[in-house]
Parts: structure tokens; sequence; C-alpha cells
């Protein structure tokens, strides 16, 4: 079993425990979207567009992302995107938002991409405050996007913006509850 599927069939069981704090016979924390199947191909249109890039042949168009089940508890809920393929192995993060209020169960295509009172927007690799679509150079394989929604215990006001990736994992240490994903596929031979 390779890396990345030991990693996806570890964020399925978080989400499953986590989903397993609510009610008995509750269903599952997911993930889900219209714009692409978990483990399908992202279309052209979710494809950055920054026009110096030659790399990104897109329009920048987040996909449309939802989510149901989400334990009782929750206060706030965390979207992050990742493709761990990229910069070389070291991972590109294309979406840093958080601070969503409990009673947002996702974003209608394209709503990711521009500035909204529905999420405070982090600092993804570029430094956008947004969702910035895959940009994987030719010949480099198709590349895994994890989109992830973490259940937070936090109130949606409680961080700062601008957080990066990783400043935003250290200040939801204790705090993160479960985790519910689905993967995206893109790329160009």
């Amino acid at each position: 079993m390779s890396k990345f599927s030991l990693f996806k069939a570890a964020i399925f069981n978080i989400g499953v425990l986590a989903a397993s704090w609510g009610a008995a016979g509750a269903q599952p924390f997911t993930l889900t979207s219209d714009s692409f199947k978990d483990g399908g191909m992202l279309q052209t249109k979710n494809a950055g567009n920054i026009k110096t890039n030659p790399n990104c042949i897109g329009e920048n168009v987040s996909p449309e992302l939802k989510w149901s089940n989400a334990p009782a508890h929750v206060k706030s809920f965390v979207l992050v995107a990742t493709d761990w393929e990229g910069q070389g192995g070291l991972g590109s993060h294309h979406l840093v938002t958080y601070g969503i209020a409990p009673t947002v169960t996702g974003f209608a295509e394209g709503e990711l991409s521009k500035a909204s009172d529905k999420f405070v927007g982090g600092k993804e690799t570029a430094g956008t405050a947004m969702y910035r679509g895959p940009c994987p150079p030719v010949g480099s394989g198709l590349h895994h996007y994890l989109f992830n929604v973490i259940v937070t215990d936090l109130e949606p006001g409680a961080l700062p913006p601008g957080l990066t990736r990783d400043e935003l994992f250290e200040k939801l240490k204790g705090h993160a509850k479960g985790v519910a994903g689905i993967v995206g596929l893109f790329g160009r031979n």
C-alpha cells in the first residue's frame, strides 16, 4: 500500500471515529463534491489561472464541496486542500480557510475562489487567502489534492486571519475533533 493510500485510510478512520461521537448508529461525517468524485479528476476549470505560469491552464474555479453528519458538538469548521506531490514532494497548500460557522455545510462552485464572510482566509502556499487551483508541471504525473474539513471546538472568530497551514494546525492542537476528506486528481503528462 502506498504512503498516500495509508494516509488517506488514516484520514477516513479519523472521520469515522469522529462520527461515532454522535448518537449510536449515526451516519459517518463525510465530505463530498458534485464537481468530482473521490479519487476522480478535477476539471480543467478548477486548475489555477496564474498567467505567468504556463502550468496554470484553468480558470481557478474552486470545486463545490459539501459535508454532512458533523458531530453535534462542532463550534467551527476548517477547510484545507493540499497537493502532497507539489513542490517536488514537499507539498503545496491550495486552500487554508477556518472560522467557518457550524451552520455552514459547504461551499458552491467558485465560492472559495473569492473573499467571503463565510470563512476566515489563511495563507495558502502562494500567500493568497482563498482557493488557488492546481498548476502541476507537465510530466509530473497525476497529483493528489486532498480536501479536508476539520471539526473544531473553537468559536468562528477565535483565530486571526492570515495563518499559514502550519500555523493553523499548531493552533488547532487539542481543538481538532474530527475530519472528513476527499481526493481530487489533476495533472498533465
